[in-house]
């Protein structure tokens, strides 16, 4: 048993993607994949319904664990709202509970300048990113001051750095850094442990930006030190799993940034 059994994590993003060579290509489904083999039962969202469907099918056959795949799309012109709390009701009537938010979800036109960004494409990055991390908290938080849990949400070094071509992706990210540390700092007293991760890892989108736009990728994307990419379970996925646990709670409103064989570092 591991020591995730018996709670409940929400991981938005987290339909099943693969890499050209037909391995793991999510940040979502390596997490999934993680907190499933220490017990948890999961709620996975994402738009494609097959994606979740294959998580959902593996993770249970594999690891024995619940999984209840919900489809949500948080979008412009959307009842966001109202497609958020649908999927929380179905979590706690699904499990009774929830002990971890994982806000990993985002859209966006990589490789596209300032100068030829649409309205669209911006708001394709601030809805499916940011917005959904602010309405997936809000609808969370009277069940995660329950259980005294746990919120990861995800940034990028596209906003810490400044990235070329990725104006809409770095301000939802940059967004997201700013409303995970407000929430640090007002959930502390509930017991909430409130979290960012900005990772570096091979994934499938990863692999297409480099193919649609190799000008930006090499401008932007830098082999880690350690020379690999990290890994979406071994790395991503196990970080997020000890953010989960009750003894890394001082960490809150931290930073964390994740590189390939680099683990935490604040």
């Amino acid at each position: 048993m591991g020591f995730l059994t018996g709670k409940t994590a929400i991981i938005t993003g987290a339909g099943r993607a693969v890499l050209a060579d037909g391995s793991c290509g999510s940040i979502g489904y390596g997490i999934a994949t993680a907190y499933a083999k220490e017990g948890a039962n999961l709620v996975i969202t994402g738009r494609n319904v097959k994606k979740l469907e294959d998580a959902k099918e593996e993770l249970e056959r594999l690891y024995g664990i619940k999984v209840l795949a919900v489809a949500a799309d948080v979008s412009a012109g959307a009842d966001n709202e109202a497609v958020v709390n649908n999927v929380i009701e179905k979590a706690v009537e699904a499990f009774g509970r929830i002990d971890v938010l994982i806000n990993n979800a985002q859209a966006s036109a990589s490789g596209v300048t300032i100068e030829k960004h649409t309205t669209e494409q911006f708001d394709l990055a601030m809805y499916s990113g940011l917005y959904a991390a602010f309405y997936y908290m809000k609808a969370c938080y009277p069940y995660l001051k329950e259980t005294k849990g746990s919120v990861i949400n995800f940034a990028s070094g596209a906003g810490l750095f400044g990235n070329f071509g990725q104006c809409s992706y770095a301000a939802a990210k940059e967004g997201i850094r700013g409303l995970t540390r407000v929430a640090a700092t007002e959930w502390a007293a509930d017991g909430i442990n409130v979290n960012v991760v900005c990772p570096l890892a091979w994934t499938a989108q990863l692999e297409q930006f480099k193919n649609a736009y190799p000008q930006a990728f090499d401008a932007n994307v830098k082999t880690p030190p350690m020379g690999h990419f990290g890994d979406v379970e071994l790395e991503i996925g196990r970080a997020c799993v000890q953010l989960a646990n009750p003894d890394f709670k001082y960490m809150t409103g931290e930073t964390i940034t994740l590189e390939g064989g680099l683990g935490l570092r604040p």
